[in-house]
């Protein structure tokens, strides 16, 4: 017998084939996002929290990056229920319309290392311990 798939296997399913197929926006931001560029954090793209799909995040500092067109003009509602969801999972949502990740990307990449900054020191990763150091 065959069960449903879970919303969840759903939505990462989706999420690979918006990684195979990105936004000329997506490729260009990615660019500046990949081999933890900023502040040695790693982002992922396309990626599926819950049933939810978002452009780009950092699950080690519970921060995700979307990017909006124009089609989020009439998903405004949709939008801001779907970032109140995230957001009580603990993550922060920075959104930048498109045509500004091109025509003011510095000002954009600015604004995501301040917050990466910021929430790189609410989020700490513990050191490693040295070697030879035990545990116990």
């Amino acid at each position: 017998m065959r069960t449903k798939p879970s919303p969840h296997i759903k939505a990462a399913q989706f999420a690979q084939e918006l990684r195979n197929n990105p936004t000329d926006t997506e490729r260009f931001l990615w660019q500046h996002l990949r081999n933890k560029q900023i502040e040695n954090v790693k982002f992922r793209r396309q990626h599926a929290i819950d049933n939810h799909i978002v452009d780009f995040v950092s699950l080690e500092i519970k921060l995700i990056i979307e990017l909006d067109g124009g089609q989020h003009l009439e998903s405004h509602t949709y939008d801001q229920q779907r970032d109140d969801v995230l957001r009580s999972q603990g993550f922060e949502i920075l959104r930048f319309w498109n045509d500004a990740v091109f025509t003011q990307t510095e000002s954009v990449l600015e604004r995501i290392y301040e917050r990466v900054v910021a929430l790189k020191q609410t989020h700490p990763h513990p050191s490693p311990p040295l070697e030879g150091e035990g545990t116990g």
